[in-house]
C-alpha cells in the first residue's frame, strides 16, 4: 500500500513539474526582429515608428527610427511584457506592452508629457 502511494504522489509530483515547464515555455516570446508601429498619442497625433530589436534573455537592445530621428533603444522583457525605452532631444520615451506571437500593443509615456498608444507587426 506504501509503494502505491508512493508512485501516486510521484505521478501527480511529475505532472506538476511537467505543467509549470510547460507554461513557462508558452510565457517566452522571441521579440528579435524589425517590428514596424503604428502610433496615436491622446492629443490625436499619429506616428509609424520602426524598431529594430534585439534580444538576449529577457534584455533587449536596439534602435528606434521615426519622424524625428534616430536613437539607440533599451529594454527588457519578462513573459509576454516588455519595456523598451530611448531618449531623444532629451525627451525619454517609453513603450510598455505585451506581445503575442508577430504582434505586438501596449502604452507609450513621451517624458510625462504626453501620453499614447501603440499596435505594431513584425516583419
Amino acid at each position: 500500500m506504501k509503494k502505491i502511494n508512493f508512485l501516486i504522489a510521484c505521478m501527480i509530483a511529475l505532472f506538476v513539474v511537467a505543467g509549470a515547464g510547460i507554461c513557462l515555455a508558452q510565457d517566452k516570446v522571441d521579440l528579435n526582429g524589425t517590428w514596424d508601429l503604428d502610433v496615436k498619442a491622446d492629443s490625436g497625433q499619429t506616428g509609424a515608428p520602426i524598431f529594430v530589436i534585439k534580444q538576449t534573455g529577457d534584455k533587449l537592445t536596439g534602435t528606434y527610427k521615426g519622424y524625428f530621428g534616430e536613437a539607440p533603444m533599451t529594454g527588457s522583457v519578462k513573459g509576454n511584457t516588455f519595456e523598451m525605452t530611448y531618449t531623444m532631444q532629451g525627451r525619454k520615451t517609453i513603450y510598455k506592452g505585451k506581445v503575442e506571437g508577430n504582434k505586438m500593443s501596449g502604452d507609450i509615456d513621451w517624458d510625462g508629457e504626453e501620453k499614447g498608444k501603440f499596435t505594431g507587426v513584425k516583419k
